[in-house]
């Protein structure tokens, strides 16, 4: 049977962010999932994984949660769906409502989408269009990091720096001015890599403010190019800069917001609020796919008008669809009962003092942490990022190295003997997966 389901998944569906020849030769395993619970992945074979990179950074409280479980079924018998043009409905309404407060009213006018990239989509074409609106059309250009990731659809790899990603489709691109990161490992301290990328910014906005439409950042970790860390400072001194030359700060919390830096959102722990906030991934809880993007009642209200064409005409199909803002409504109530970011502290520093020797390890760099995020840079050959991968696997792991970086990202459920039998496995799938 399992036989049978690799098979044709491999003869039917072109999976993502893959080189399927990879899977051809079993180089890169494919694992058959048939059911979840917890922060296990069960196999048709009778095998089981411990999810610690949450499905890809989406899973937060497990699969198959049992709150969140109730919630859809309960919704499933209300409204599966409605376009959201015309037309409303509570959970869509109520989200939105929610996000907002947890910004502390700074930020709301949700608009929802179904996934990261395309709410990064929103968020440029929102910039750009504001400005348009406001008399100020020459405002186009779009400033990102070295080494940023913001998805990749047109608009979303303009402003990504991951050539493995961008480079195919560069004629497709109007391509983004690219200024230093502010990532920690490029300076003696995270603080002064965060003063020379900020010295940069401000370099480049002295010059060409006037044609400048928007930053965006990822905030605190850049997570595709390989957990990336930097310092608050820096989004203090962006935020600032973007408000002295007019520039909108768009901040990416894709990855990064619910909780996974250990705020609720990253931007918090530099005090300050985005023109802009794109969030998706850990928002539905893992279940359903949905995304959304908050702005300033300001920047809403140039679109505010009695001329349709100055509306933001921006659509999807499964826009606020009712079963994916109830899925993100049930974690959002998970957050709230269980205290989930303080039970984090506490769980983040049990899978520190974990893993911390490997700071040690002959092989290991800059091992690092934020929140619920853990990385190493490994210096090995350019095979060791599937190396590890199945090495990983053999102990009953799923983890997903960025070439040499492994990162664990796991749900916010795992107890004191699963968060020894993540850290254990880790370490010995690192020592497997070295060369003897």
């Amino acid at each position: 049977m399992q036989d049978s389901l690799l098979a044709r998944s491999r003869a039917a569906v072109w999976h993502p962010c893959t080189q399927m020849k990879h899977h051809e030769s079993g180089e890169l395993p494919l694992l058959s999932i048939v059911r979840g619970e917890g922060a296990w992945l069960y196999g048709s074979d009778g095998q089981r994984w411990l999810d610690g990179i949450s499905s890809w950074w989406v899973n937060l409280f497990g699969h198959c949660n049992p709150r969140i479980n109730a919630a859809l079924r309960d919704q499933l018998e209300r409204l599966e769906h409605v376009m959201l043009a015309g037309a409303t409905h509570e959970p869509a309404v109520q989200l939105a409502e929610r996000l907002a407060a947890l910004t502390g009213n700074r930020l709301g006018h949700c608009f929802y989408a179904s996934d990261g990239a395309s709410a990064t989509e929103i968020a440029l074409k929102m910039s750009f269009h504001y400005w348009k609106n406001s008399g100020r059309p020459e405002k186009q250009e779009f400033l990102c990091l070295a080494g940023g990731y913001h998805g990749e659809t047109a608009g979303a790899l303009a402003v990504t720096d991951m050539p493995i990603f961008r480079d195919a489709y560069g004629p497709l691109l109007r391509a983004a001015t690219v200024l230093p990161s502010p990532d920690a490992r490029n300076a003696a301290s995270s603080s002064e890599a965060a003063r020379n990328a900020a010295a940069a910014l401000e370099a480049h906005l002295a010059e060409r403010h006037g044609c400048v439409a928007a930053l965006i950042v990822e905030p605190l970790v850049q997570c595709a190019a390989g957990m990336a860390m930097h310092d608050p400072e820096y989004l203090r001194l962006a935020r600032a800069l973007c408000d002295r030359y007019e520039v909108h700060l768009i901040c990416d919390e894709i990855a990064v917001g619910f909780g996974r830096t250990g705020s609720f959102f990253a931007f918090e722990q530099a005090n300050i609020t985005p023109d802009i906030l794109c969030l998706s991934k850990g928002i539905s809880g893992g279940y359903l796919p949905l995304s959304a993007v908050l702005t300033t009642d300001r920047i809403y209200a140039a679109f505010y008008d009695d001329a349709t064409a100055r509306g933001f005409l921006h659509s999807h199909s499964y826009t606020g669809n009712p079963l994916a803002c109830r899925a993100a409504l049930a974690s959002l109530d998970i957050f709230a009962a269980d205290d989930v970011l303080v039970a984090n502290v506490a769980r983040s520093a049990s899978i520190d003092a974990l893993l911390a020797p490997l700071a040690d390890h002959p092989n290991v760099r800059h091992y690092r942490r934020r929140g619920m995020i853990f990385a190493f840079d490994v210096v090995a050959d350019a095979g060791f990022s599937r190396r590890f991968y199945r090495t990983a696997l053999a102990r009953q792991v799923l983890l997903r190295p960025i070439g040499n970086t492994v990162y664990l990202m796991p749900p916010y459920i795992l107890d004191t003997a699963e968060i020894d039998f993540l850290c254990r496995a880790t370490i010995e799938a690192l020592h497997a997966a070295l060369p003897a």
